[in-house]
């Protein structure tokens, strides 16, 4: 089996619109131009995708959250990460529901729908588990400033 990496167009078919992305079918032939293919990933799945856009605001308030609540560098590198694995899982499941849409075009498959549920589903677990491990090392110093300096201003408020 040998792979073919010619760098001439494949053969349109007729009534087939143009693609929106030049030359996305070509081998990279650099890093610079593999960084470029992989920006138009993350530019197309920010414009495209609500979901991606929600989980990149809340991931980016978690890390802020951490950094402003002054936890250990480790506790930091686990919710970047972990924010990071629920972006990773959101661009994958977007691949996949790209080419599943490609290959059954309109019509509906029940594999097909099973694919883009189950690349769902990968996204609400990878979610799941971030909420889990951000609320486990956020919300005691959380909840620790708020009893030392938020408890207190009220009391003093709300004393004759």
């Amino acid at each position: 089996m040998t792979q073919d990496l010619s760098t001439e167009a494949p053969p349109r078919l007729p009534n087939q619109p143009s693609p929106s992305r030049s030359l996305s079918w070509r081998v990279a032939s650099n890093l610079f131009v593999s960084f470029r293919y992989a920006w138009a990933g993350l530019s197309y799945a920010f414009r495209t995708q609500r979901n991606f856009r929600i989980h990149l605001v809340i991931g980016t308030f978690a890390v802020s959250l951490a950094l402003l609540l002054e936890l250990s560098r480790v506790e930091i590198a686990v919710i970047g990460l972990t924010s990071g694995v629920v972006l990773t899982m959101e661009l994958l499941n977007t691949a996949i529901e790209s080419v599943v849409d490609l290959t059954v075009r309109q019509t509906y498959h029940e594999l097909a729908k099973i694919a883009k549920d189950c690349a769902a589903g990968a996204v609400l677990v990878s979610a799941f588990a971030a909420v889990i491990v951000a609320g486990s090392l956020l919300l005691p110093p959380l909840l620790e400033v708020i009893q030392s300096t938020i408890v207190p201003a009220v009391q003093a408020r709300l004393a004759p």
